[in-house]
């Protein structure tokens, strides 16, 4: 039933015009699936990566820096429409301060970024067709932002869902747009080259990228890096942060034991009995951010020498075809996570960057701590945190996850939380303005829609 199920799936993504490049490299991983292939990396085939370099100690001058950033381009994921947070939309276009979006941050860090280094850095999002329309309509006003006639994003490819069954294309007649799924951000390079974006980019003469998440404004321009990055000659870097607690189920590098090269281990690339050794951040002490860096010259020769067919692990995502409904058909989403590639380039490398380098927003607890005072915004977008540790949020799920419940209980903005070390609220609780916590605050359940009333100092 598999080659019929390839053959439909091939043809299905063919019907919807998606690139042959895209649909070359979902038979790769469909035939991986067939033959059983889980994508498990065994603990016992790595060894844990201690001693990276790390960007404190790193010495580069100030017009090797900016020289490098003239060659660089900016690529921000923006595919995700934050529906774990109950939106409909890009996540990026929530606001964070004074009305500002993700979207308006980021673009003031690179114009300041721009003028500071003479560099005409290009911005460009990797959308999906549920986020390009709001976001392009969200940049219109930035009438500068465009360089070179490269446009301001491009496409994530999309590929069918497919039956756990019998490996088909799953049919969902109540919603079509359900028989489809992005193929994870590893498709970030082969949109890279079935846009035309990757060779538009080398005929501009730019030379490397910086990719990140557009919910993690961290993850900001930087020169520093991109000197770091030039002069190692390395054809790909990943930024890595010391794990903590909290950073338990993110990714992590490792060294295969087979031949010494740097690989990337995700969760769903981990079998249950070993999960214990995952999520040990003493064994494994740093954890990919998710911002990295690679040579688009060596990427183009590369994805050119493998007919657009990086290899990059698998990565088997089970689910149901309506995420929201536990009865509809089992499905197979076939993954890749844009950080494995750092096992495809010989010489990758990675560097260990600071945790403001990281500050990416998965749940509306994110979202508070982002908005109130905890963080300052420069008018070149940079964050930087006045209050260290940063708070610990935990807002009761009940009455605070989705952004329409979180924004109607914060009417008047985020409280004060630069002298708090964390703030825990079980029920249902509006603030008005004014609101000051102190310490381990905490607010206990009132049994009834409760109101935190201006002024109020709330201390642990």
């Amino acid at each position: 039933m598999s080659d019929q199920g390839l053959a439909l799936a091939r043809q299905k993504m063919s019907d919807a015009q998606v690139a042959q490049q895209a649909i070359d490299v979902f038979s790769h991983y469909y035939r991986q699936l067939e033959e059983g292939v889980t994508g498990f990396i065994a603990e016992d085939s790595i060894e844990p990566l201690t001693d990276p370099d790390l960007l404190a100690d790193v010495e580069v001058s100030d017009a090797d820096a900016s020289a490098a950033l003239a060659k660089t381009v900016i690529i921000k994921l923006n595919g995700g429409l934050g529906t774990s947070m109950g939106m409909d939309k890009a996540k990026s276009l929530l606001p964070v301060r004074d009305g500002k979006s993700f979207l308006d941050i980021i673009v003031d860090q690179v114009l300041s970024a721009r003028a500071t280094h003479d560099a005409r850095l290009p911005l460009i999002f990797m959308n999906s067709f549920r986020t390009q329309d709001d976001t392009l309509a969200a940049l219109a006003p930035y009438a500068d932002l465009e360089v070179d006639g490269l446009g301001l994003d491009f496409l994530q490819n999309s590929e069918p869902k497919l039956r756990a069954d019998d490996l088909t294309p799953v049919e969902w007649p109540a919603d079509p747009s359900m028989e489809w799924c992005p193929p994870g951000h590893g498709d970030l390079y082969t949109a890279l080259m079935a846009s035309g974006v990757l060779d538009k980019l080398l005929a501009a003469g730019y030379r490397y990228a910086s990719v990140s998440n557009s919910d993690n404004l961290g993850a900001a321009p930087n020169a520093r890096i991109a000197g770091w990055f030039a002069a190692s000659g390395a054809p790909y870097a990943a930024e890595i942060c010391r794990r903590t607690a909290a950073d338990r189920k993110g990714g992590h590098l490792a060294i295969r034991k087979a031949d010494r090269q740097l690989i990337l281990r995700d969760t769903a690339q981990t079998s249950a009995e070993e999960m214990h050794y995952f999520t040990d951040e003493f064994r494994h002490p740093y954890f990919h951010t998710n911002n990295l860096w690679f040579d688009l010259e060596v990427l183009s020769r590369t994805l050119t020498a493998r007919n657009a067919v990086l290899g990059l692990p698998l990565i088997k995502n089970e689910k149901t075809v309506d995420p929201a409904d536990s009865a509809s058909p089992e499905v197979i989403q076939i993954e890749s996570a844009m950080g494995a590639a750092i096992e495809v380039f010989e010489g990758a490398t990675a560097i260990g960057v600071g945790r403001e380098r990281f500050l990416p927003v998965k749940t509306t607890n994110d979202l508070l701590l982002l908005q109130s005072d905890v963080y300052e915004v420069g008018s070149d977008g940079l964050l930087s945190r006045v209050a260290d540790p940063a708070p610990l949020i935990d807002l009761d799920t009940a009455f605070y996850k989705t952004i329409g419940k979180f924004s109607a209980r914060f009417p008047a903005g985020a409280p004060s939380l630069k002298d708090a070390s964390g703030l825990s609220v079980k029920g249902d609780w509006t603030f008005e303005s004014g609101v000051r916590v102190v310490g381990a605050g905490s607010l206990a359940d009132p049994g009834e829609p409760g109101t935190v009333t201006s002024g109020t100092l709330i201390e642990g």
